[in-house]
């Protein structure tokens, strides 16, 4: 199944210039076809082609229908953005087509990018959410200091994962909650001291494994932990 996305589908769907052309170039759709939107929110349409235009391709929505999330739970990881940011997009990426609901940057002490570009960010969800069929795109806030960060209110069970000593249960072994909380340090990890206030603020302190792991790999690791709980 081919997915498209549309943010606010009405009765008449007219395409884009670019997914004009893919539709009738690309996947060779005509006059009557159907092609499948969502909204990213849950929803998903179907829609027959009423003008097959290659520049401004038109149709009808002919079926809607509610989507339930293909995980039962709610995943937030709060994640330091990487100095290289095709691996923060990565992330992005594999976390999206494993099942996450909510990502995070956030800066901290040892932070080597503080900025990221969300419009960019927020077109990668997009694509890995079509590509792998589903039908909620998570949700990307904007980037947020640690310690700010830490002082919100959160309904959830809450954990970080650092590389220090600690006493740190595998994040394989411990409960499963409806909502969960993830934090994930930049290269070089958290600070002793970021360690120390995160835990005043009522987070646990969990084990990704063994190995010592990129940034961008602990999230991966993180989110699959979750998902296969």
């Amino acid at each position: 199944m081919q997915l498209f996305y549309l943010e606010n589908p009405k009765n008449e769907i007219i395409l884009s210039a670019e997914e004009s052309k893919h539709a009738t170039k690309v996947l060779r759709k005509k006059e009557g076809d159907i092609l499948n939107f969502t909204d990213g929110k849950g929803d998903f349409y179907k829609a027959e082609i009423t003008v097959a235009d290659s520049r401004k391709c038109r149709l009808k929505v002919v079926s809607t229908e509610q989507k339930e999330k293909q995980h039962n739970y709610h995943l937030h990881i709060a994640i330091a953005p990487t100095k290289n940011m095709d691996r923060f997009e990565w992330f992005l990426e594999k976390a999206t087509e494993i099942g996450i609901d909510e990502i995070t940057p956030i800066i901290c002490s040892r932070s080597e990018r503080k900025v990221i570009k969300t419009e960019r960010c927020n077109r990668i969800l997009l694509s890995a959410m079509k590509q792998s069929l589903k039908f909620h795109v998570p949700k990307l806030n904007e980037a947020i200091s640690l310690n700010d960060f830490i002082k919100q209110d959160y309904k959830g069970t809450k954990y970080i994962a650092h590389c220090e000593d600690g006493e740190k249960k595998e994040l394989k072994t411990v409960n499963k909650t409806e909502k969960t909380l993830i934090l994930i340090g930049p290269e070089g990890d958290f600070t002793q001291k970021e360690i120390d206030l995160v835990l005043q603020n009522k987070f646990k302190e969990v084990s990704l494994g063994t190995s010592r792991l990129r940034t961008e790999t602990a999230g991966i690791v993180a989110a699959h932990t979750i998902n296969i709980k």
